[in-house]
């Protein structure tokens, strides 16, 4: 007897990321820090192994009233100033198109609703064939489909695949809606040229004209891009989509203010008219309020005061940890080029990838790093390393015994 629907995958979830972390966990309590390479975590560590946690973020929720902390939000849509200056912070004048903002618990609560509330069930969602795990797994608990297109050919964006994958899937359902994960992708830390951008636009433009077309931008990792502010200028391109395209912006307050664990983050919707956008805010507004109720209504205000009255102390912070992150990939991606260890290409973010399209051998290679004490997190064709969380020392060297360690299970 069934308590559960009929239509659900009653496979255990296994979440690899935190299997591998609790391994490197273990070795560093048994071995000592020094001895093990942990290159698991994916939140922003400092030098000395601490989570980072902005102190003009949390000293500014220090401050905040009780009654703030403890009340509800203004609205299950979010608080009319957070919303207001979200738009500001990601969009601000780069576009003229209708739009509108629903805060969420988290990015994830807005590529959550964006999946549920936009497809059909037995529908089919486009992802990257390289990407975050859970793009599948909510598809999968809304009886949804996914197909992959092709994340690189060679050193760049690989459109041709991305124009394939969405033409196919149009012509199943007469209507796609796709994934991309730019700026900062997680894993690989690629970021579009505006040239491909305009490929990208021009792609969903044709689309277009079969049918409704919806582009679910998630840009998680966007303050942290290496380019600043201008990181954000790709919005633009929006400009240009037809009637017939609407894009929804994935942002995470959990990133952009080093309070993962506070849940915060907003649906941007953009489209040509003032008519779509509001029809796809009724659907996310009774969504919001059907799923979560109400977001944290102290993430909120404290997004608001510090870009409001803390920039400066908030900009200093970030720009900071960006030169680290910068210092570390630095190191790792020119020393793996000087050893031959292939990585997916890498501009700025979180993550360096590493290219082992033969998933076996990934396996292995996986496994082989782990009995020398690196540990790193697998992803579909490649090996994700966490160059936010491992400390510069740690950075030089590690290629070369990857790459050994590579030769050594391939021989």
């Amino acid at each position: 007897m069934r308590f559960v629907k009929e239509q659900v995958d009653l496979n255990p979830i296994v979440d690899t990321v935190f299997a591998i972390v609790a391994k490197a966990k273990q070795a560093k309590k048994e071995l000592g820090e020094d001895q093990v390479v942990d290159a698991t975590i994916g939140s922003l560590y400092d030098e000395n192994g601490k989570i980072v946690a902005f102190d003009s973020v949390f000293n500014t929720l220090k401050e905040l009233p009780n009654e703030v902390m403890a009340a509800y939000a203004g609205s299950f849509t979010g608080n009319p100033s957070y919303r207001e200056h979200v738009y500001e912070w990601i969009v601000g004048d780069r576009s003229k198109l209708a739009h509108s903002v629903i805060a969420t618990p988290g990015g994830t609560g807005a590529v959550s609703i964006t999946i549920s509330e936009m497809l059909d069930e037995g529908e089919t969602l486009i992802i990257p064939e390289i990407c975050w795990g859970s793009y599948s797994l909510m598809a999968s608990m809304d009886n949804l489909k996914t197909k992959s297109y092709s994340l690189f050919e060679g050193d760049h964006f690989n459109i041709a695949s991305f124009k394939n994958v969405c033409e196919e899937v149009m012509q199943q359902q007469k209507k796609v809606v796709v994934v991309l994960n730019d700026p900062c992708h997680n894993p690989t830390g690629y970021s579009l040229s505006a040239e491909e951008w305009d490929e990208v636009v021009n792609t969903l433009n044709e689309l277009g004209k079969q049918g409704p077309v919806i582009l679910l931008n998630d840009i998680a990792y966007i303050d942290f891009a290496y380019r600043g502010k201008a990181a954000r200028d790709y919005i633009r391109k929006f400009d240009h989509i037809s009637e017939n395209v609407f894009v929804v912006i994935a942002f995470s307050i959990s990133k952009s203010m080093t309070s993962y664990g506070m849940r915060c983050g907003a649906a941007i919707l953009l489209a040509q008219n003032q008519k779509s956008v509001r029809e796809v805010e009724i659907v996310f507004e009774k969504a919001a309020r059907a799923i979560w109720s109400n977001v944290n209504n102290s993430a909120m205000e404290n997004f608001v005061t510090v870009i409001t009255q803390k920039k400066d102390g908030y900009e200093e912070e970030k720009d900071s940890y960006v030169k680290l992150l910068k210092e570390r990939s630095s190191i790792f991606t020119s020393e793996a080029d000087a050893c031959g260890l292939a990585c997916y290409p890498y501009k700025e973010g979180f993550f360096v990838t590493l290219k082992v399209e033969d998933n076996q051998l990934r396996d292995q290679f996986h496994e082989a790093m782990m009995n020398e004490h690196i540990y790193t997190v697998k992803v579909n064709k490649g090996i994700r390393v966490a160059v936010c969380s491992l400390p510069v020392q740690k950075c030089y060297g590690l290629a070369k015994r990857m790459k050994e360690i590579l030769d050594a299970v391939s021989a």
